[in-house]
């Protein structure tokens, strides 16, 4: 158990990635704070999951539109843990929309979540990162890298973050910090089906070449070893983990026309 007496919070931990990595970390023997905003019900259940197992879990409610909040997490998690050795800044949220109808109000709600909580987030835990010469890892997405329209400002957060990462990582690393990210391709959580109510994985994944689509654990695993001291030498790398998506040229098997038949962002996102 190699995190074993680790202290991680992650957040975005009640669904998906994030809910796995958590479950990971205490499988491991880590101590987790479980950050949620709207999914309680799932945090809840991981950490008692973790409890069940001997590890320890609290689970911490913030909303990231909230500067206060960022702050009152960092404190809580550190009065919970007495200290960190992981931070993984995974809550994100997503939306789709022609650029023409983005407003300043969709574009303030993504950036706040998605850039501005981990950037401050990261810095109210610091001295106590550097204090645990700890590690950091940032959740983007195959987004940062590859196109796909109606995703204007989606995809700019996720750019942000792939370069936020690398950036963080080379000031950190002289003080024996390491930080590294994450990009997942299709990765279906359950935003995915309440947003496109007749997803087809299967589908999907015969578009992917290794002939699946991704699931939480797949992303999870990878978090968890770029925390161990396994990767103690890769440092400010965004690991793409997306079944290779981004290693083949799909020409012509996307319709460049047209709208999106389905919209995500209207749980999180106002004015949808």
């Amino acid at each position: 158990m190699t995190l074993r007496g680790k202290r991680a919070l992650v957040t975005g931990a009640g669904t998906g990635i994030g809910q796995a990595a958590a479950l990971a970390f205490g499988r491991e023997g880590a101590s987790v704070v479980l950050h949620y905003c709207h999914s309680k019900d799932g945090a809840i259940a991981t950490a008692s999951q973790i409890n069940s197992l001997g590890g320890s879990a609290t689970c911490v409610r913030a909303d990231f539109r909230r500067s206060d909040d960022m702050v009152a997490l960092a404190e809580r998690a550190l009065d919970v843990l007495g200290g960190v050795d992981i931070l993984v800044n995974n809550a994100g949220i997503t939306m789709n929309l022609p650029v023409g109808k983005v407003t300043m109000e969709h574009f303030d709600t993504l950036y706040s979540v998605n850039v501005k909580a981990p950037f401050f987030l990261t810095q109210s835990l610091l001295p106590a990162l550097l204090n645990s010469k700890g590690c950091i890892v940032n959740t983007t997405s195959i987004h940062a890298y590859e196109g796909m329209r109606e995703h204007s400002v989606y995809a700019g957060t996720r750019g942000a973050i792939a370069s936020y990462t690398r950036q963080l990582a080379i000031e950190l690393a002289p003080h024996g910090v390491r930080v590294n990210g994450v990009a997942p391709g299709c990765v279906p959580v359950e935003r995915y089906y309440r947003s496109i109510p007749d997803f087809d994985a299967d589908a999907a994944g015969r578009t992917i070449p290794v002939g699946r689509v991704g699931t939480p654990e797949d992303i999870a695993e990878v978090i968890r070893f770029l925390c161990t001291d396994a990767a103690r030498f890769i440092v400010g790398q965004t690991l793409i983990v997306d079944g290779g998506s981004t290693s083949w040229m799909p020409f012509l098997e996307e319709d460049f026309g047209g709208k999106l038949p389905y919209q995500f962002g209207n749980e999180y996102v106002p004015g949808m």
